[in-house]
């Protein structure tokens, strides 16, 4: 699923947001609108009150004042109401698809850990003021209101004020979307900027929030940050103080896996206010294929301890998610447990899964190439 294209810029040095038009509208209605075609029209005062324009035929000048991006390569992916930005290097970016239950606002390329595993990984840039600017934009033109919005990065909590001005706007832009924010959680171990976040008193606000082990010298290494695991753990008490909702969130690879009956047991007995763990296959991407070495280890070796640790948690009333593993991998009893996609627009198939009677049950692999797979993977065929 493509999400992003690239063509040559035209008068323009800003970024520049908008909601996608595929034909031709009313002047009245173009303020907000980034007009997307094959060509530019043929007289420049039908692309007046536009945003933007991106074409896919080349375009060496015209006499509109409109920022244009041309000779862009694929533009089958963008579709009416789509919320695009173009950027001044000619980049095209998709921020909202209004038919896709995964959407997210991307907060910030900084982060205050360093994960094994990251699939994002961190940017030591100033961009808390422009990527602000551009999601308090983003959320006036979103419409109509989805059902679930994601806060993601990077750590967002390092906006800071910027984060409690983005969460007031949704509150009162949106207030029946489910917004769930991707956080390391250390943030909250204030309780000052806990207590502001909390008195926003968003009515559909959850976070979710890693933790790797039981114990912190394990739980540290993984994240790369002394003291992290204590932060963390105190941030989360501190949220449930607040009633804010919770999801631990797991990824599963071989530096955690001797620890995921022991964080289970750590869970059900020391932080009994947790709404769900979701248990999460590693992703193949950013730092985790240059640490490779050792984080593998095959989904088929560690279905014991994930299955024990699914149990625990249930018998302590705690929901179980599993996310980014395929069904022909787990353990039957576990599939009940496990979510189709975490995103949409990282899934795809591989060539068992073409005869495979569970397909459309199935998150199957993402997107981008790995050279590890499980060795359990096959086709389930159903007599």
């Amino acid at each position: 699923m493509r999400l992003h294209t690239t063509g040559k810029p035209l008068r323009f040095r800003k970024p520049v947001i908008g909601r996608v038009a595929i034909e031709p509208l009313p002047r009245d209605r173009r303020s907000d609108r980034i007009l997307v075609a094959p060509v530019l029209p043929e007289d420049a005062s039908e692309l007046t009150g536009y945003a933007g324009v991106v074409v896919s035929a080349n375009v060496e000048r015209s006499a509109n004042r409109v920022p244009v991006v041309h000779s862009v390569r694929d533009l089958d992916h963008l579709k009416s109401d789509y919320v695009i930005v173009l950027e001044p290097s000619g980049f095209v970016r998709t921020l909202y698809r209004p038919d896709s239950p995964h959407n997210t606002l991307f907060a910030t390329e900084r982060c205050n850990s360093n994960c094994l595993m990251c699939s994002q990984p961190p940017s030591d840039r100033d961009d808390a003021d422009a990527l602000t600017q551009r999601n308090l934009k983003l959320i006036d033109l979103i419409a109509p209101p989805p059902d679930y919005l994601c806060i993601t990065g990077g750590e967002p909590t390092l906006l800071g004020e910027r984060l409690l001005s983005i969460l007031r706007k949704l509150k009162d832009v949106m207030p029946e979307t489910h917004v769930h924010i991707l956080t390391n959680g250390r943030r909250f171990a204030w309780g000052d900027f806990t207590s502001e976040f909390a008195r926003i008193k968003h009515p559909n606000l959850s976070v979710g929030i890693p933790l790797y082990a039981d114990d912190a010298r394990t739980h540290d290494y993984v994240v790369q940050a002394r003291d992290a695991f204590d932060q963390t753990v105190l941030g989360m008490h501190q949220l449930a103080r607040n009633q804010i909702e919770i999801e631990v969130r797991v990824v599963l690879h071989a530096v955690t896996i001797p620890r995921l009956v022991h964080l289970s047991e750590y869970v059900c007995r020391n932080l009994t206010f947790v709404d769900h763990v979701a248990f999460m296959g590693m992703e193949h991407i950013g730092y985790a294929p240059r640490n490779m070495h050792e984080l593998w280890i095959d989904p088929v070796d560690y279905q014991d301890q994930l299955e024990k640790s699914v149990r625990l948690l249930k018998r302590f009333g705690i929901d179980v998610r599993i996310y980014n593993l395929q069904l022909c991998v787990l353990n039957q009893s576990l599939w009940k447990y496990a979510k189709q996609a975490i995103s949409d627009w990282k899934n795809t198939y591989s060539e068992p899964c073409c005869r495979c009677s569970e397909k459309e049950r199935c998150g199957g692999f993402f997107q981008w190439p790995t050279k590890l797979q499980s060795r359990g993977i096959h086709a389930i065929v159903n007599s």
